[in-house]
């Protein structure tokens, strides 16, 4: 990304974040954004190219309208993240490296994910997921043969499990329809069995998946899910 490159991005990003692309891109992780995917208030989530034409996607916290507050008070209970200060800029430095590092560890549990790459201060890099296009949303593509799919998120909830670990906020918004295969993203809530919120966090988890299935008419139980994955 020349400088001249990165001029276009101002009115975009706030110049912290500029120059914080700009590094990642200068030690040859991108080469240029493509278009954004998603703008939510807690992050900006863009493709972006390699040098060899390889497609990425860039995850963006946004510094200044993220509510740090409600990320602080889920960060605050990681043995991971303890003496964390509530401070608005650490609190989403501390966000982006969580979220990195639970998916190193998410590859670990066996857990279709995206590789992260490399991230720096609010902005992580990861693989994309999808073929010509970012793989849809199970929300946007229901699976054309839903219980075998249902099937393959409860095994995935079960890896996690078994690693002592939850996604933490799971539901159709952070489950892609890959090839009618399900693949986790989002996992800046995901956090480990000795955090004492663990409980509440894989109870909400399973239920958020068993009601989404359920409306959808299929003949479930919460009960025989929970017994399938602790099991």
């Amino acid at each position: 990304m020349t400088k001249e490159k990165f001029k276009t991005y101002e009115g975009v990003f706030d110049n912290f974040t500029l120059r914080t692309l700009f590094e990642l891109s200068s030690k040859g992780h991108f080469e240029d954004l493509e278009s954004p995917i998603s703008i939510g208030k807690e992050s900006n989530i863009f493709t972006a190219l390699t040098k060899q034409g390889k497609r990425l996607i860039i995850k963006i916290y946004r510094l200044e309208t993220c509510d740090f507050n409600r990320l602080y008070e889920y960060i605050q209970t990681d043995p991971r993240f303890l003496g964390l200060k509530k401070n608005r800029r650490k609190v989403i430095f501390a966000w982006c490296q969580r979220e990195y590092r639970n998916l190193l560890n998410v590859r670990d549990a066996n857990v279709p994910a995206p590789i992260p790459i490399a991230f720096k201060n609010n902005v992580l890099i990861e693989e994309f997921i999808g073929n010509q296009n970012p793989a849809p949303k199970l929300k946007d593509q229901y699976p054309q043969k839903p219980k075998e799919f249902l099937n393959q998120v409860i095994k995935i909830i079960k890896n996690l499990y078994q690693h002592n670990l939850t996604h933490g906020d799971l539901s159709a918004f952070n489950i892609l329809n890959h090839n009618e295969k399900p693949v986790f993203i989002d996992f800046s809530h995901t956090t480990t069995k000795d955090n004492p919120r663990f409980r509440e966090l894989f109870e909400r988890d399973l239920k958020t998946i068993f009601n989404y299935f359920k409306k959808k008419g299929l003949k479930i139980t919460y009960e025989n899910l929970l017994k399938e994955i602790k099991k």
